[in-house]
């Protein structure tokens, strides 16, 4: 709440939310979360929960979540009804906040009172809010954000107080955005980085614009009809928003007014950031790596570091283009074995991660930051010489061959360096000599050629042989979730004819 009082303070009357004619102004967003905090009051919320995809309500929710006391916990809208509701009871007693006409989706669950977004302002006390009736205390439980899920049992992450705003005044500037700056958030509010933009571009000064349904021609255009300035999306969106401008032709309008675009919540194909960049010259692209339960960012890849790399001839320098970059101030980072040692610059091991945005703590699971403020990511990765973070993917994912482990992100590296490789994904299946067999999946770019025995032979010519994949597959397309997070469980069902019976 401090953060949009100062918003509020500052700016009062230039629009916050939605669009230039006709949004909120950031007084109206500043009154908007005083009364969703009156509403939490009067009743016996414990949590308000959310339902229900992004809209311009959101902002006025979180804040007003906030201003009352009480943890904000936006669901997952896209998950079958039962999941819906089993994510929904863990938080009664609460009031969930649903998509207009999907209220029956949470009916009849004990503790939960649910309102349509659609009637939610004549739901509202029209009480003015009381300035500075807010609880000041960094412990308190500002959201939980429930994991993806893709695998077991969703785990509640606890970001509090004083981790979201450690983040926001660790990496931005108050009131760096000029008024005629508007970000366009076409993640959903159940992801982080949905948390974080509305926290950093409050703080910023800078109108917030949202795509309920991401499509890539309806994010076009709302960037050139609203022109959006800044904009985040996850690597499969970028991938469809490259395709969709190099269908436009030769002669493209572009995205003239957008300055920067930051992408993240997964691997980014190297041919797409390169293509992206070829199209939008005057764009400046940030890659953010960072998790749930880190508050959004803890490393990045600046504008000037893209443009560097591509640009250079040193394979080093170069190479870049796939790191995540170097940690934020405040924020450190170090590759540890499976001992918990620090290992040397440039082998790999475990990402660790500390700061005091770091939260690294679960609802029913308490606090998994180690004695000294150390969190284990579960993330594998290594660092180069000048301190870059290489992100090979998920420790889980690794492949046993042979008592051997193999990490399928250098693989998938080797392999998205071909000219022919679009996107990749390799994955353990089993084999009763090695225990486990290489496959890996490929999508070739439209009209290229290529072959098993090349692709194998590159991986042999960088790699270890032991590295070599089995079995290439080549596929239509890679399961992502809509968060941009490769489902390589939902690629082993696909693909398990593939493994030994």
């Amino acid at each position: 709440m401090m953060l949009l009082e100062m918003a509020a303070g500052g700016f009062a009357d230039r629009v916050a939310v939605g669009p230039r004619d006709g949004g909120l102004t950031f007084a109206e967003l500043f009154a908007g979360a005083g009364a969703v905090a009156d509403r939490l009051r009067s009743g016996d919320a414990e949590h308000l929960v959310l339902a229900d995809v992004s809209s311009e309500a959101l902002p006025a929710l979180l804040f007003g979540a906030s201003w009352a006391g009480v943890p904000f916990v936006p669901l997952n809208y896209r998950l079958p009804d039962e999941e819906l509701r089993t994510l929904a009871s863990r938080v009664s007693p609460a009031l969930a906040v649903t998509e207009p006409g999907t209220s029956g989706r949470l009916d009849g669950i004990a503790g939960i009172e649910t309102v349509d977004r659609g009637v939610l302002p004549k739901a509202l006390p029209e009480t003015r809010p009381v300035e500075h009736d807010w609880r000041f205390d960094g412990d308190d439980v500002a959201v939980l954000l429930f994991t993806s899920g893709t695998t077991g049992t969703p785990k509640a992450a606890i970001l509090r107080q004083r981790h979201l705003v450690a983040y926001i005044l660790g990496s931005v500037e108050f009131g760096a955005a000029g008024e005629e700056e508007a970000a366009l958030m076409s993640v959903p509010p159940y992801h982080v980085a949905g948390i974080a933009a509305i926290l950093s571009n409050v703080y910023a000064g800078r109108r917030v614009l949202q795509l309920p349904t991401f499509e890539p021609g309806a994010w076009i255009d709302l960037v050139r009809t609203e022109r959006v300035t800044n904009a985040m999306v996850v690597p499969t969106m970028l991938a469809r928003i490259v395709e969709h401008l190099d269908a436009e032709g030769p002669d493209p309008t572009g995205l003239p007014s957008l300055r920067s675009l930051s992408y993240g919540g997964g691997r980014m194909p190297q041919p797409v950031i390169e293509r992206a960049l070829e199209l939008l010259p005057d764009t400046r692209f940030v890659n953010a790596y960072g998790l749930t339960e880190t508050s959004s960012t803890v490393a990045l890849l600046g504008p000037d570091e893209h443009r560097d790399a591509i640009r250079s001839d040193d394979p080093a320098v170069r190479r870049r283009l796939s790191s995540a970059g170097r940690p934020l101030p405040g924020v450190e980072v170090s590759i540890r074995d499976e001992s918990g040692a620090e290992t040397p610059v440039g082998e790999p091991g475990d990402i660790w991660v500390r700061g005091e945005q770091v939260s690294g703590e679960y609802r029913d699971q308490g606090s998994k930051l180690t004695g000294d403020g150390w969190f284990p990511t579960n993330d594998g990765g290594w660092l180069d010489d000048d301190g870059y973070l290489f992100v090979t993917g998920r420790i889980d994912d690794v492949i046993v061959k042979g008592g051997q482990n193999i990490s399928p992100g250098e693989i998938e590296g080797v392999l998205l360096r071909h000219p022919a490789v679009a996107d990749v994904a390799a994955i353990g299946l089993l084999d009763h000599e090695w225990g486990e067999r290489i496959v890996v999946a490929v999508v070739a770019i439209t009209g290229a050629e290529t072959s098993t025995e090349e692709l194998c032979a590159l991986v042999r010519r960088e790699l270890r042989s032991n590295r070599m994949p089995d079995h290439v597959e080549f596929v239509d397309e890679l399961p992502y979730n809509d968060t941009g997070k490769l489902l390589r469980r939902v690629l082993r069902e696909q693909l398990a004819h593939l493994g030994d019976a």
